[in-house]
């Protein structure tokens, strides 16, 4: 492609990696240089994407902060398993492993922890030298986890929007997630006022009849509050004013809108995302997640479109929350059942371990944005303490997705803290 040069990579990995003579899986990776540079002996750089679920980019050349990334490193894009193109996890794939159960323990092996193990053996084939990390959201998180637990094959650590909180729970999370949430609505409606009495109709419209959208499922009032996801995102107020444009033909809601919105809530290419969202809080100490997400939202009733409409409230949008009406989707609906089974487990491994980060020796920065609506930087912060020597940048410049939106900036100035540049 112009300006870069890509290698496709597979790798057989153990499914657990307690048992490395067991069952395999293949992971994919694409090893991404800038063009004329093949042949050089350049540092790698392993990008850990966010999700749970989510696949990293799919380059169309020096794009976004990759840009920066070629100009010192050899970059490793990371399906991470279950992802992508390593071995996928669907509706179509799941089935296949037996019942509700044996699919649930399936998926348990498909959290940071095996992530981070699956890095190492690929570094090892690849390199066999330390190499550098890049962590985005969840793949901040995995980050933390590889400092926890394979320090020693890391050569620096650098981590964006994803420094979790080391022992917290997943209602400790939702909890405090739901009144950020309610913050960026504030803001969103602030900028566009006018959507409020559009967002209202809206909902009272799906209150009395939910509508099918074209991918089979039924867009209700939940469903379409959902959207608030993109809120957290650099361009997402607007993305979603823009979506309310066109809304209705006649007294139906329009194709158009519909459309568009399937294509916002579709979990169809990501379906590991809602199936293991909430695991990424679940430790040894905390136990069952038990549908956090779902089960705090009666704490905040201002999240209730029926009684926001009963008064002259408006009406709020959720956020990254996982429900169990997102199982209605055709995508998601055979996958009911082990999210249940998932939900209710209680048996987890810890992901982080305090005691070997407060005697990291791996160089390690993070940026922490302080309106993030995704990651709570009250909890980041005490976690920034607590590993040894992280050189920390906090900034309310940036939204969750400070580093695909900066163009480079975010990593360029990361990339300075750890060399003594700033």
């Amino acid at each position: 492609m112009p300006g870069v040069a890509l290698t496709d990579h597979f790798f057989s990995v153990p499914l657990d990696h307690g048992r490395p003579d067991g069952e395999r899986i293949e992971v994919y990776a694409r090893e991404v240089v800038a063009a004329g540079r093949e042949r050089e002996r350049l540092p790698w750089l392993l990008f850990l994407q966010g999700g749970p679920g989510m696949v990293p980019p799919r380059p169309i050349g020096r794009d976004s902060w990759l840009d920066r990334a070629l100009e010192d490193y050899r970059v490793l894009l990371l399906d991470q398993r279950g992802t992508g193109r390593s071995s996928p996890i669907t509706r179509q794939t799941l089935p296949a492993r037996g019942d509700a159960a044996a699919q649930a323990d399936y998926l348990a092996h498909f959290r940071a922890d095996a992530i981070v193990r699956d890095a190492e053996l690929i570094r090892r084939e690849l390199t066999g030298e330390p190499w550098s990390v890049l962590g985005q959201s969840f793949g901040g998180m995995c980050t933390v986890t590889y400092l926890s637990f394979a320090p020693e094959g890391l050569r620096e650590a650098i981590i964006t929007g994803g420094l979790p909180g080391l022992s917290i729970t997943a209602d400790e999370v939702y909890r405090a997630t739901y009144p950020r949430v309610h913050r960026k609505n504030t803001a969103y409606y602030h900028r566009y006022p006018q959507d409020a009495a559009a967002v209202r109709r809206i909902a009272a419209h799906l209150i009395e009849r939910p509508a099918p959208m074209p991918d089979g499922s039924s867009l209700t009032v939940e469903a379409f509050q959902s959207l608030g996801l993109m809120l957290g995102t650099s361009d997402g107020a607007d993305t979603l004013h823009y979506l309310l444009e066109d809304t209705w033909a006649g007294a139906e809601l329009s194709d158009s809108f519909l459309a568009r919105a399937a294509a916002f809530l579709s979990y169809a290419q990501l379906p590991l995302n809602p199936l293991m969202h909430e695991l990424t809080y679940a430790q040894r100490a905390t136990g069952a997640t038990n549908w956090a997400a779902e089960r705090m939202r009666a704490e905040f009733p201002q999240f209730d479109a029926r009684m926001a409409l009963a008064g002259e409230d408006p009406v709020l949008f959720t956020g990254e929350m996982t429900y169990r009406c997102h199982f209605d989707q055709p995508a998601l609906a055979p996958l009911r059942e082990p999210a249940e089974a998932l939900s209710a487990r209680e048996d987890w491994p810890d992901l982080y371990d305090p005691e070997r980060l407060a005697a990291n020796e791996v160089p390690v920065a993070a940026a922490v944005y302080l309106d993030d609506m995704y990651v709570d930087a009250t909890y980041s912060l005490p976690t920034a303490e607590t590993i040894r020597g992280l050189q920390l940048w906090a900034t309310n410049e940036y939204e969750h997705d400070g580093l695909r939106a900066s163009s480079g900036r975010v990593l360029d100035r990361l990339l300075r803290m750890l060399r003594g540049q700033i």
